[in-house]
């Protein structure tokens, strides 16, 4: 817990970026009959039957203090898919040294799988640092807060088609990023003390 909160308390760095990265699952759902339009006294009455079209994944991946993120639509979030999308965050800090990249223990996220898809000498493993969530602790990951976000701003309603989804997906992430929306994450190493009772 504390090297992942020892992150957050460090001066933002071009050179050394500490990223968040988690996935989240979304079922592709088409309305069967239209949703009754919002009305003096109503919200918006949606129907509880529903086609399914399947499921995508999302990685989101984000910089809290430099206020980017990058997500990826997939169809599945196997280590192959994990590794790709791993290599193609890495590439946006061509500049770093170091990439400190926070996940959480889910069994895609080992060092050994990505060097089983990638290969132990792909180009990724000079700069990237891998740091893990302790078991139980996957909220400690900046990642989570904004796969929040994304779910109330973008998520929170039926879409049917992965194509859509996809489109409205870049277009939140690309409109937060102009934005430069950071992440001031307030529980440090010194609350975390207070809180679990612990002694240095």
């Amino acid at each position: 817990m504390n090297e992942v909160l020892e992150l957050y308390e460090r001066p933002y760095d071009p050179l050394e970026p500490v990223v968040g990265v988690d996935e989240k699952g979304k079922q592709l759902l088409e309305d069967i009959r239209p949703p009754i339009p919002v009305t003096p006294g109503y919200g918006l009455r949606v129907d509880s039957e529903y086609k399914r079209h399947g499921t995508r994944n999302l990685f989101v991946g984000v910089e809290p203090k430099a206020g980017q993120r990058l997500v990826a639509v997939t169809k599945r979030k196997t280590k192959d898919d994990f590794a790709r999308y791993l290599a193609g965050l890495i590439a946006q800090y061509p500049d770093a040294v170091k990439v400190h990249v926070i996940l959480d223990n889910y069994k895609t996220h080992s060092l050994k799988n990505l060097q089983a898809v990638l290969g132990a000498d792909h180009s990724i493993f000079a700069k990237l640092v891998l740091h893990y969530t302790p078991v139980h602790g996957s909220w400690l990951n900046v990642a989570e807060s904004e796969i929040g976000v994304l779910e109330s701003q973008c998520l929170n309603r039926r879409i049917a088609g992965a194509e859509t989804l996809e489109t409205e997906v870049q277009a939140w992430e690309a409109e937060r990023n102009a934005l430069g929306i950071k992440t001031n994450w307030t529980f440090t190493r010194e609350k975390a003390a207070e809180v679990f009772k612990l002694k240095n």
